[in-house]
């Protein structure tokens, strides 16, 4: 337990950062999974509509220190190429 007002401080800032990057997080995985079920339905418009809307997404968690950039890049990669072989 913090006693200190300095760690009390830093743990009501970690809570609310935890609680900022799980929403982010959250709304990550959301639009990847709706790339995937696109992905899976066959739908090459559809599928490249939803990666549209996943990059900003994926690029904000990047800024926003929650995801690495290469990982950002492989799952972006690995996601068009996907799209696109549905053609």
């Amino acid at each position: 337990m913090a006693n200190t007002p300095q760690a009390k401080k830093r743990a009501r800032q970690n809570e609310a950062r935890f609680a900022i990057n799980k929403m982010r997080r959250s709304r990550i995985r959301t639009e990847l999974r709706k790339v995937e079920e696109a992905i899976a339905s066959g739908d090459q418009a559809a599928a490249a509509a939803a990666l549209k809307a996943a990059q900003p997404e994926l690029m904000r968690g990047v800024t926003k220190g929650v995801f690495h950039k290469n990982t950002v890049a492989r799952k972006m990669s690995r996601l068009s190429s996907r799209v696109k072989s549905l053609a």
